[in-house]
């Protein structure tokens, strides 16, 4: 008896092996809505899973968030997906006051939640299962999501999918986009190879691809910089002077940073100005760059440029500060993992070229924060983040 169960589970386990190997390996497999609570997985050549009910992205309230303070709100102990959409949504509504919604991703099963700040629910609003997310990029209006997963027997290839949040229709985008960013009407899309890089712009449903141009830069990172203008920097990394550059749609690169080692770049919405941030001997340095002149200053606190927000009118930066950071090859050695940071919440005036403390964590909720992931919604009343020691969600009224 013991012997014939034992079979069974392997028989089990190694159908559910070819069930995910067969979804990774192709790129234009199904992907399905399961049920509730369920983590079943469509077989080759079904479009549902075997014995499933019918498909739906229906709202299904599943709890509320942790409350810390008055202010700071852990809205999931995670993990999460890195990227979240915060909506005001008084902008639906005949409300006058700014009513915020923060969308994320659960990373093990790839289910989208909505947590309502108003009301501090927590609502599962799609139920779409998709294991192993690595990163979303959000529309604006928090409608879905560009995700990225990797796939093949070596996971080399990256898949980017449109993951809708309230109902059951996405696409895949090509394979191997190097670099994504979305606005409310376009998605730049990046392809780096050893002969160089070329970027494109599609609609947010990917149709009307179109090329941009090619240039012979590889390893590079790409988003927008204002209406027809793109920012192109070095991927960060200590070993090799980095540049940034700000494109028009011709192609033509105008240097506005650099060279400089461990090179990170953050663009305002309007691309007037550039943050940037970059390593001096063994010490973080952060400026910001006027990018019609040319002209930088330096700024009071230094943190690696992934870790801010612009605020919607680009009045302001927030950044997640590290105190007494680790010795370490900054920024490889984050980036990798290898060391991790204890964050302060720090918001960066433009005009005023100074620097105000918004949140000190470790004093408001006794543990330590890297915070990753930075948002805020366009009225300028939340500010969200993603812990990258643990994966948790926060959310902190400003």
């Amino acid at each position: 008896m013991r012997r014939a169960l034992t079979i069974s589970a392997i028989v089990i386990v190694l159908l559910g092996a070819g069930v995910g190997i067969y979804l990774y390996l192709s790129p234009s497999a199904t992907i399905t809505v399961a049920p509730s609570g369920s983590s079943t997985l469509p077989a080759a050549g079904q479009s549902s899973p075997a014995g499933a009910g019918s498909a739906s992205a229906s709202a299904e309230t599943v709890g509320a968030p942790t409350a810390v303070s008055a202010r700071l709100v852990q809205v999931s102990a995670g993990p999460v997906v890195a990227g979240e959409a915060i909506v005001d949504t008084s902008l639906a509504t005949a409300s006058t006051s700014a009513q915020v919604s923060v969308r994320y991703i659960e990373r093990e099963s790839g289910n989208i939640f909505s947590y309502d700040t108003a009301s501090g629910k927590i609502t599962r609003i799609n139920n779409k299962t998709i294991p192993g997310i690595q990163s979303a990029s959000w529309l604006p209006d928090g409608s879905g999501a560009f995700v990225r997963y990797l796939s093949g027997s070596d996971f080399s290839t990256v898949n980017t999918y449109f993951l809708p949040a309230t109902t059951t229709q996405g696409f895949f985008m090509p394979q191997n986009i190097a670099d994504i960013a979305v606005s409310s009407t376009s998605v730049l899309s990046l392809v780096s190879g050893v002969n160089g890089s070329s970027l494109s712009t599609s609609r947010t449903d990917g149709s009307h691809a179109t090329n941009l141009f090619s240039t012979p830069l590889t390893e590079v990172r790409a988003s927008f910089a204002g209406a027809g203008k793109y920012l192109l920097f070095s991927k960060p990394s200590a070993s090799i002077p980095g540049y940034a550059f700000i494109s028009e749609a011709a192609g033509r690169l105008t240097r506005v940073a650099g060279p400089l080692s461990g090179l990170d770049a953050l663009a305002s919405p309007s691309g007037k100005w550039l943050l940037v941030s970059y390593v001096s001997g063994s010490s973080l340095r952060m400026e910001l760059v006027d990018t019609s002149s040319g002209t930088a200053t330096p700024l009071p606190v230094a943190t690696i440029a992934d870790k801010c927000v612009w605020a919607a009118d680009e009045s302001v930066v927030y950044c997640g500060v590290p105190a007494n950071p680790p010795a370490a090859t900054y920024p490889d050695d984050w980036y990798r993992g290898s060391v991790s940071f204890s964050d302060r919440i720090w918001k960066i005036d433009v005009t005023g070229r100074y620097a105000q403390l918004v949140l000190d964590f470790s004093q408001a909720n006794k543990g330590t924060l890297d915070a990753v992931s930075l948002a805020t919604d366009p009225a300028g009343t939340t500010l969200v983040f993603v812990n990258k020691n643990d994966g948790s969600l926060w959310s902190y009224s400003i």
